[in-house]
């Protein structure tokens, strides 16, 4: 694992966002609109280098670079924090401790198209933390699939036996991790417990409802989203006999899993198969070593390390 940080994407802002301009709109030699004027977005560059076609009040369109405008959400966030030293509302990116890919392409059933998937931590600075600002539970970009947890966040869902976060945990493919996410690796044990069954059982269940309704009202499901589903069950059974949650699919599933997701498995067997998974999951959960809870105390002390280090 490298603990080298990679380039990151910036964030794209998407037409219709409202903005507020950080420099002054010169045209002519003259100036046109003050710095703070509000426009919204009409036009999004391909990437962070361009610039963006900002519609101001009057009807006029200008060009803006990213770092010359900023989100008028932002701007009001900012006028209650003028002693932060924050630079900009890319900057929480900076604090991300750990990123992963998860997903389709951790799973091995990634194709051509397929997205990818990364997750991960961040952890903000004290100060931020302790602003009448605050911080955010998540970081999220839909255009480049990233989605980054606070600190504590990320560890309330690891200890409820969150399936997406228990496999950030032991995912293979690591793409940064600073000393203390190395840390949290070597414990991830300690968020596994008997709470898997009830969780990924529970989703499963109501997910397969949900599969059933639309099989009756429109005629077809979501074949990727059954696909997962039977493949979390794998994930839960394997959790609660070995100890470990298992990221990459092995062999033997590889091939029914793509043939749902290609509509080749009709629904019954689908369902049959889904069933049958239930009840292995039931019997391995009452022979499991695993405990009935996870442990609190241990992630608890580890937060609180986190959150010193930071002061």
């Amino acid at each position: 694992m490298s603990n080298q940080k990679p380039f990151i994407p910036k964030l794209i802002l998407p037409v219709g966002t409202q903005v507020v301009t950080r420099v002054e709109v010169i045209a002519s030699g003259e100036l046109v609109h003050p710095s703070g004027a509000v426009g919204v977005i009409v036009q999004a560059p391909v990437d962070y280098s361009h610039s963006y076609r900002v519609q101001l009040p009057d009807g006029a369109v200008v060009s803006l670079r990213r770092e010359e405008l900023t989100t008028r959400k932002q701007w009001q966030q900012e006028s209650l924090q003028p002693a932060l030293g924050l630079g900009d509302d890319l900057s929480l990116y900076d604090y991300v401790i750990y990123r992963c890919v998860v997903g389709s392409k951790a799973y091995g059933l990634d194709h051509a198209g397929s997205d990818t998937d990364r997750r991960g931590i961040y952890l903000p600075p004290a100060k931020l933390h302790w602003s009448l600002n605050g911080i955010p539970e998540q970081l999220d970009n839909k255009q480049t699939e990233e989605c980054y947890w606070e600190i504590q966040k990320f560890l309330t869902l690891a200890l409820k036996a969150n399936p997406t976060v228990l496999e950030c945990l032991y995912t293979p493919l690591v793409e940064t991790a600073t000393p203390l996410a190395e840390e949290l690796l070597s414990m991830r044990e300690c968020f596994l417990s008997q709470r898997v069954y009830q969780t990924y059982n529970g989703y499963v269940m109501s997910q397969f409802k949900k599969l059933e309704q639309d099989l009756r009202t429109k005629g077809a499901i979501k074949q990727k989203h059954a696909m997962h589903l039977v493949r979390l069950l794998l994930s839960g059974i394997t959790v609660l006999k070995e100890g470990f949650v298992p990221v990459r699919i092995d062999e033997k599933h590889h091939q029914q899993l793509l043939a749902i997701r290609r509509g080749e498995m009709p629904w019954e067997e689908v369902n049959a198969w889904r069933l049958r998974l239930h009840q292995d999951f039931e019997r391995v959960y009452t022979t499991t070593n695993l405990p009935e809870r996870p442990n609190y105390e241990r992630a608890n002390a580890f937060l609180l390390k986190a959150r010193r280090s930071m002061v």
